[in-house]
């Protein structure tokens, strides 16, 4: 279903291309050629819109200010990015690969320790496909899971990650590491809040999150579902999962966060209290998940496990 209406969206927005194409060109195909530049330029404005409003609410932020070499190259890569992950990979591709869970004879126990990879908003397990081909060339067993329905709480996801942590538990013998893409770093939280406080430690052995909101976020103010206003900033919901979670779990966390995040702002509401925070700046919201250096680390930490 995640992937139906973005599969819709993508038709709807090649039909309406080939009808003014089809409409206007014979007049004028200068005139069809401005149209669908006209479209690509409203979409780049509203992408730019996003980050003229990260800057003027990151201004009272600690994260440092970003130049505007380092803006406008961010936002040349997460256009190019939306266009690949919501045009192609999540509608089309997001059962291309599958989990990869490597058969072990009796008594033979993994030699490398899995992964579960948990999207964010309005995403599917399309949009792991890059890590999935990274983790099984280097031999990490790996679930992508697809949190359903999109618009469901965060609270009722829990059944899904639990899944996946058991099946690659199995299949390795040890607990895996969670990576989260934004709201996938939040979802991976309510998970453990739902797991016995005794066997959590156990569970997990570390978790991986990439430009999540753990604070909410600036712009979860206008969403009208119930995992968007569950990242509101500073709301309800992200300040009873602090206040439920033991002082120590933090120091399991990794997480990533950027100066340039144009959906996840201010940028100090993507750092955790107690985590291992590391700044990576001039980076994107999506582009953080598939940002070279950011990926080649994330990787090291998990091959240390």
């Amino acid at each position: 279903m995640n992937a139906r209406w973005q599969q819709a969206v993508v038709l709807f927005n090649t039909l309406a291309t080939i009808a003014w194409l089809a409409w206007q060109w014979p007049r004028s195909p200068l005139m069809a050629l401005a149209g669908v530049a006209a479209a690509l330029a409203l979409f780049g404005l509203v992408l730019g819109l996003q980050f003229v409003t990260m800057l003027r609410v990151n201004r009272t932020d600690p994260a440092p200010r970003p130049s505007w070499r380092q803006l406008a190259s961010a936002w040349w890569a997460e256009a190019r990015l939306a266009l690949v992950v919501f045009g192609w990979r999540q509608p089309f591709r997001h059962s291309a690969a599958p989990d990869w869970l490597p058969h072990l004879a009796a008594g033979q126990r993994a030699t490398r320790r899995g992964v579960v990879l948990v999207h964010g908003f309005l995403c599917n397990r399309g949009f792991w496909l890059p890590w999935m081909a990274a983790l099984r060339e280097r031999g990490h067993a790996c679930v992508a899971v697809t949190l359903e329905p999109a618009f469901g709480s965060m609270d009722d996801y829990a059944a899904t990650i639990d899944a996946a942590v058991q099946r690659v538990t199995e299949a390795t013998g040890m607990a895996p590491v969670v990576v989260g893409h934004s709201m996938g770093g939040l979802v991976a939280r309510a998970w453990l809040r739902s797991v016995a406080p005794d066997s959590a430690a156990a569970r997990v052995h570390r978790v991986i999150t990439l430009g999540t909101p753990h604070g909410g976020t600036w712009a979860g103010r206008f969403s009208r579902s119930a995992n968007g206003q569950q990242m509101a900033l500073g709301g309800d919901w992200v300040q009873q999962l602090q206040q439920d979670e033991p002082a120590a779990r933090a120091a399991r966390f990794t997480c990533w966060y950027s100066n340039c995040d144009n959906i996840v702002f201010p940028a100090g509401t993507a750092m955790l209290p107690g985590a291992d925070n590391r700044l990576v700046q001039g980076v994107a919201h999506m582009q953080m998940a598939f940002d070279p250096a950011v990926m080649q680390a994330c990787l090291e930490e998990i091959a240390r496990g």
